[in-house]
């Protein structure tokens, strides 16, 4: 059907007589794409083939008459206009016609002008409800939009963006991945219209070291195959034509929300929807990636640029809660500068922290990306070893002992710095099931490694036998 931007209108004439259908085809050809039937039956078969925005018909006919073809199209077609034709000028017919649903009726002979302008006025109504109607789908969609602007984390603005998009397209069922590319294994997966074993079984393929390729989606656009296509049928999933709306944000946030095409194509009109919705999703996934990052900077040690110990509380109570659902294991080393104190009053508070960001780098450099450092306070670290079990933790803690004790730190003019540390490894759940707990147990494992003379490693179970 005709809207706004979109091809010439359709127009379908029926009538018994060959010399009116040619007629009205000539007068209406300038105006909108024309089709002609002979009967009422054939135009039935025709608007099953293709809808149409306007038939025009005569009222009698051979076989099925004029009226029961609008009684048919009225009630089967709704959004279909109708003109009927007659050849009795009398007011019983007209009204007859109107009362039924048509928009208007010609008594013949019909004159082109007067065609025209009846056509011109039912085409130019229709454009106008069209365009009525998609202002308020959109204003609609924008109100829907709203909902974004309140969220702050990067994950909501992706499952709000599918509830959105769920709600405002002819769609029951869609997914959405998402990850920051700067932070291995952050991965986040969103479901709606799934059963439990479904989700559970997509979880799974969407989040497995494989996973779907986000960079190949580019814009939104329908797609037939590709990356999801093939999770889907890894997961024993039924999958057709899918909607695929990627996101990025201006920094690491990337990820894409894919929709289920239901009974109703998708036509280029839901694509605009869906841009749009697109467009504003990104906007709050900015704003939400400025949030974090403001976030971030609270949770920032001002002299080493490492996570300070508020951070570190919040990252370990995650940590223990993902050891949980996942059933992996923990370790937490806890370090402490042997002696440090005299850095500071030998060479100064400034050196003394200078001496610190260089230990952050050294300390960095031993850890993995996923692992979370953190200055506890003073010159105490604390490292979060992410699927780590307690013979792990204490090689790493071997390991940074070790390069610790082989580092020249810069001693700000004067002969280069040699230190040691002293190192507390517990594990979760073995040594102990809280995060309060597991600190603790890493704390107290620290200070057995100093009574045993320091610049060694002491763990948690060490501590408990002795």
């Amino acid at each position: 059907m005709k809207t706004p931007g979109s091809l010439v209108a359709r127009v379908l004439v029926v009538d018994d007589d060959r010399l009116i259908r040619e007629m009205l085809r000539d007068a209406l050809q300038d105006r909108a794409r024309v089709e002609s039937c002979e009967s009422a039956e054939s135009a039935l078969a025709s608007l099953e083939r293709e809808p149409v925005d306007l038939v025009i018909s005569d009222l009698n006919m051979a076989g099925m008459s004029g009226s029961k073809l609008l009684e048919r199209v009225r009630r089967e077609r709704p959004g279909t206009d109708f003109v009927m034709l007659t050849g009795h000028a009398s007011v019983e017919s007209a009204v007859g016609a109107l009362r039924m649903g048509a928009a208007d009726y010609l008594v013949k002979p019909i004159r082109p002008e007067e065609l025209a302008l009846v056509v011109d006025r039912i085409l130019a109504r229709r454009s106008l409800l069209a365009e009525n109607s998609r202002l308020r789908d959109e204003l609609r969609t924008l109100e829907a939009c709203r909902t974004l602007v309140r969220c702050l984390d990067t994950g909501e603005v992706y499952a709000v963006t599918l509830d959105i998009l769920l709600g405002t397209l002819p769609c029951e069922r869609g997914l959405a991945l998402f990850r920051r590319s700067s932070l291995p294994m952050s991965d986040g997966v969103a479901f709606r219209g799934f059963d439990e074993g479904q989700a559970r079984r997509l979880r799974s393929v969407l989040l497995s070291e494989k996973g779907v390729d986000l960079a190949a989606y580019r814009e939104v656009d329908i797609v037939s195959e590709g990356g999801l296509h093939d999770a889907l049928r890894e997961a024993g999933l039924d999958v057709g034509r899918l909607l695929a709306v990627p996101l990025r944000g201006r920094e690491s946030e990337e990820g894409v929300v894919w929709l289920f095409e239901g009974d109703a194509p998708l036509d280029s009109e839901l694509l605009d929807r869906a841009r749009l919705i697109a467009a504003h999703a990104e906007l709050a996934l900015c704003n939400a990636e400025r949030y974090h990052q403001a976030k971030e900077r609270a949770f920032v040690d001002d002299v080493t640029e490492v996570y300070n110990a508020r951070f570190l509380l919040q990252a370990t109570e995650h940590e223990i809660q993902r050891a949980d659902r996942y059933g992996k294991q923990l370790a937490v080393l806890f370090l402490d500068l042997d002696r440090f104190k005299l850095v500071n009053d030998r060479y100064g508070h400034l050196v003394g922290s200078n001496v610190l960001r260089q230990l952050s780098r050294v300390l960095q450099d031993c850890v993995r990306q996923v692992d979370t450092l953190a200055r506890y306070g003073g010159d105490e670290f604390t490292i979060l070893l992410a699927d780590t079990d307690v013979t792990e933790a204490l090689t790493t803690a071997e390991r940074i002992r070790r390069t610790v004790a082989e580092t020249y730190f810069e001693g700000g003019g004067e002969a280069p710095i040699r230190l040691t540390v002293s190192i507390g490894v517990a594990a979760y759940p073995g040594d102990a099931r809280s995060r309060d707990g597991l600190l603790d147990a890493s704390d107290k494992a620290m200070y057995r490694a100093k009574s045993m003379g320091r610049d060694c490693c002491c763990t948690a179970s060490e501590l408990a036998a002795s």
